[in-house]
């Protein structure tokens, strides 16, 4: 699925920010070499990622879900000096070339890459964060928000990727498969938690953006 006109994607990167060179490259590789690219954040995602970050300024981020580290470096771009990023992803084919990649955006020493179930390894970082993006396996959303929450810093933020899942999310109930209700599940769950200030922004496949009061 096209998630915006194609005249309207061009107008909108054509005013937007360039990706870095080693964005770009990073991008054209995934597409090049890896399943299911769209999985990637992209130039316009990318660049959004980065603004959020430069707004929130954190300290220490955790990613859920690193794929070829794209969301990563463009996180990394709004760390305070000294600021550290433990991105989580299971699939240890893509580890090489996320290790490529995060050496040449010389984010070796910042990004720290963890491979295996992120559901085993968040309780093992000692770390509070001031930003979290979830953007791994869909059944598993409400679990990891219910696993982070108590690890966001006050006034931090939750960021979830995918929450419109092509639309699906507003198609008949009985036609849907687990991913999708997981989905509507989770921004359920967020809508009504009163620990949180939340927005759904329609950006590419749906920024669900989540400030813990």
């Amino acid at each position: 699925m096209d998630f915006l006109p194609e005249a309207i994607e061009d107008y909108i990167l054509k005013n937007s920010e360039e990706e870095p060179i080693v964005l770009k490259n990073l991008n054209h590789e995934t597409w090049e070499k890896v399943l299911i690219p769209r999985m990637l954040s992209g130039h316009l995602q990318g660049r959004v990622l980065s603004m959020l970050s430069h707004m929130i300024n954190p300290t220490n981020v955790l990613e859920i879900g690193t794929y070829t580290g794209y969301s990563a470096i463009c996180l990394a771009e709004g760390l305070k000096d000294g600021g550290k990023i433990h991105t989580i992803d299971i699939n240890e084919e893509l580890e090489e070339m996320v290790n490529t990649y995060i050496e040449k955006a010389a984010l070796k020493d910042t990004i720290i890459n963890h491979i295996g179930n992120a559901m085993d390894i968040i309780p093992s970082l000692p770390e509070s964060f001031d930003l979290v993006f979830i953007d791994a396996d869909k059944t598993n959303y409400s679990n990891y928000y219910d696993l982070v929450f108590d690890k966001v810093n006050p006034g931090g933020y939750i960021i979830a990727d995918n929450v419109l899942w092509s639309g699906k999310v507003v198609e008949p109930t009985e036609n849907l498969d687990p991913d999708t209700l997981a989905l509507i599940a989770y921004s359920e769950k967020v809508n009504n938690d009163p620990r949180v200030q939340n927005v759904l922004f329609p950006i590419r496949d749906g920024l669900m953006v989540v400030r813990k009061k």
